[in-house]
């Protein structure tokens, strides 16, 4: 049986991603903070919500920068949230925050003026919005292009290598929704929250080889 590791920093609704990952056949799913259990494992989950400066913060002490690092190069691994937004060079968040670097590129604040149309657009950036997939990957099977998926943010990727870009989204603004490259994979959105296509996502990760 295939084992699953949902990275515990501290921060994130970790067992709501582990319970939709066992809903959808994932095998053994273990909610872990131990560094050996997350190297011996088949695929990794990195999620995480709230302010990046304590994520990082927590991800620095626990040594989970340099783990990521190493776990994402050789099996399957996926980032959600600000778990995505820690893998960039940096975050204009809490004064500007060094995150992993696992890709190139800056985390960006949506801002309190943003406009749509003329209409005031609310931040955080809060409900279901359409993904335009601009890359085919494994982990699009059976979603189809533009299908909607669930968000809660007020920073967005801005990608450093649009090659990474697999997936678009657009609130006031274009913006990365999900990145990959090799065998990581990273969304802004929660598919844990996103029902049926969300829950296909996370069947296509635990089916998924690593390879593009």
């Amino acid at each position: 049986m295939q084992t699953v590791a949902v990275i515990d920093y501290g921060m994130g609704n970790l067992h709501s991603v582990a319970k939709a990952l066992e809903h959808v056949g994932a095998g053994k799913v273990l909610v872990t903070s131990d560094a050996a259990v997350i190297r011996e494992a088949d695929r990794v989950v990195f999620p995480g919500v709230g302010a990046i400066r304590d994520c990082m913060a927590e991800i620095k002490r626990l040594g989970f920068d340099s783990l990521v690092r190493e776990v994402s190069q050789d099996r399957p691994f996926l980032g959600i949230c600000v778990g995505m937004q820690a893998l960039l060079e940096r975050s204009e968040e809490n004064d500007g925050v060094d995150c992993i670097g696992l890709f190139p590129g800056q985390v960006r604040f949506f801002g309190k003026d943003l406009y749509e149309g003329g209409e005031h657009l609310k931040v955080p950036h809060m409900g279901w919005n359409q993904v335009a997939q601009v890359v085919e990957h494994p982990l699009w099977h059976e979603i189809p292009d533009q299908a909607r998926f669930y968000f809660v943010h007020s920073y967005y990727i801005e990608a450093g290598n649009p090659a990474q870009v697999v997936g678009g989204g657009h609130y006031g603004k274009d913006f990365a929704a999900a990145l990959a490259e090799g065998s990581k994979f990273a969304v802004q959105f929660h598919p844990e929250k996103s029902h049926t296509h969300g829950l296909q996502l996370l069947q296509n990760f635990v089916g998924w080889n690593g390879r593009a």
